[in-house]
């Protein structure tokens, strides 16, 4: 439903449209029906000999359901031989095989629990030299556009509205690139680096126009703690 209103201040008409927003008992169903989304898209492009473009978050939110992913791979026979994965972000810097590194996360919880190819599995590269940045940020957005585009993207979200390390007041025609992380966010995360201070500052993100070119995006998020921001943003 799109639902429109004459702004007082300027006269021109306002114009809000409902985000789609499914409520379940618990995060376990929530993984799961995503879950079984993310896999019918898979096996239909295997029907079709075409891959499948998927865009991957980090996070406490989506473990349940790359959790549910490996359990399909392992019990009911689902590959992930066509599927090409592009995750939203790494901090910077960071050594791939750190205790907070993004790829370390994303193998530990999926990747080395299925048959994805290790080439196909793109996560942000957190070694670059300042001056590597830009043509790299560049490059990994070509790759999504030669693919033509994400079929389906993993969202969560941060206590202050952050989609990747995409913070509030990014434009919506971001694009890949280097990130100053906010306050909030650095403190959220303090308590993985031990304290505040050993938090990384930056951060590599896939831009929000990269984000929502997505051909379906799904944005998971659990409980009281993501209740307030969930409410703001729909």
């Amino acid at each position: 439903m799109i639902k429109s209103n004459i702004d007082k201040a300027t006269g021109f008409e306002k114009r809000f449209e409902n985000i789609n927003t499914v409520v379940f008992e618990n995060s376990n169903e929530a993984s799961k029906a995503v879950a079984k989304e993310i896999a019918v898209l898979i096996q239909a492009k295997q029907k079709e000999n075409k891959p499948c473009i998927l865009g991957l978050a980090t996070g406490s939110s989506p473990k349940g359901l790359y959790a549910e992913l490996v359990r399909l791979h392992k019990e009911e026979g689902l590959s992930f031989k066509n599927v090409i994965s592009f995750n939203l972000d790494e901090y910077y810097p960071m050594e791939p095989n750190s205790i907070n590194s993004y790829v370390r996360f994303m193998k530990e919880l999926l990747f080395d629990h299925v048959d994805i190819l290790p080439e196909n599995a793109h996560v942000p590269d957190g070694l670059l030299s300042k001056e590597q940045i830009a043509d790299y940020c560049h490059d990994y957005e070509a790759k999504i556009e030669a693919l033509g585009g994400i079929d389906l993207q993993i969202l969560g979200i941060g206590g202050n509205g952050h989609i990747g390390f995409n913070e509030s007041g990014s434009l919506q025609n971001s694009k890949t690139r280097l990130v100053a992380l906010d306050h909030i966010t650095r403190v959220a995360a303090s308590k993985d680096f031990f304290g505040l201070s050993n938090t990384p500052r930056t951060a590599i993100t896939l831009g929000v126009k990269k984000i929502m070119e997505a051909k379906r995006v799904i944005l998971l998020a659990w409980g009281e703690g993501k209740a307030n921001v969930v409410k703001r943003s729909v």
